[in-house]
């Protein structure tokens, strides 16, 4: 799945043009800084970020550096290796410049809808008022619709815009994962089924109930 979505996410770049991140980052530019951004875990796998982690993290620090966001808020549990998702990037964030105290973490989510959710609920916690999704473009369209139904505040969208990135490609951070590490790990594919996996990425293992009309409560 992991793989699939990579090369999904290759094909959305060669063929999408940039103008949907463009136009959201100068819209973001009026309504800026939001109290906190989401971003959602990707796997982390021998001991080196991917390409796609790569450009969440950079894109984390970009919008943090230029005034877009207070806090950043990373998402993602154990899921395909035995390492926390959120603490691997908020690692990286660190190495990279973003203040440990503007670093938040979610640690239950396992599919990207559960990123956004339980990150929703930790930001009402927390006290913050004004999210924005940041991730890359192809999972920020598939999330709008998700966002726009399921939540009683808005949360912005701010897909990474590649122009941005290019500056910062060549950093490579060196970083100690060992305390991002989870002892007692179990991959997804051996606790839930294919199927059972993709109804967690749409949604299907929150329980909605609790939240009137199927939206959870304004920040």
């Amino acid at each position: 799945m992991v793989l699939l979505y990579s090369a999904m996410l290759g094909l959305y770049g060669c063929l999408s043009s940039q103008k949907v991140p463009k136009r959201d980052l100068a819209e973001a530019a009026q309504l800026k800084p939001f109290d906190a951004i989401i971003v959602p875990g990707i796997p982390f796998k021998n001991d080196n970020w991917d390409t796609v982690m790569k450009g969440r993290v950079i894109w984390a620090y970009f919008l943090y550096k230029e005034g877009y966001t207070k806090n950043v808020i990373f998402s993602g549990a154990s899921v395909y290796s035995p390492y926390f998702e959120s603490k691997i990037m908020g690692l990286y964030a660190e190495k990279m410049g973003i203040p440990k105290e503007h670093i938040f973490y979610e640690t239950k989510a396992r599919h990207s809808t559960e990123n956004v959710y339980y990150s929703y609920l930790l930001a009402r916690k927390l006290g913050f008022k004004s999210l924005a999704l940041a991730t890359d473009p192809f999972q920020s369209a598939m999330l709008r619709r998700f966002t726009r139904r399921r939540f009683a505040s808005h949360i912005f969208h701010l897909p990474f815009v590649i122009d941005e990135l290019k500056m910062y490609n060549s950093q490579n951070p060196i970083i100690d994962p060992s305390s991002a590490k989870e002892i007692d790990f179990v991959s997804i594919t051996e606790s839930e089924s294919f199927w059972h996996r993709l109804r967690g990425t749409m949604g299907k293992g929150i329980d909605w109930s609790q939240h009137k009309h199927g939206k959870v409560d304004p920040l």
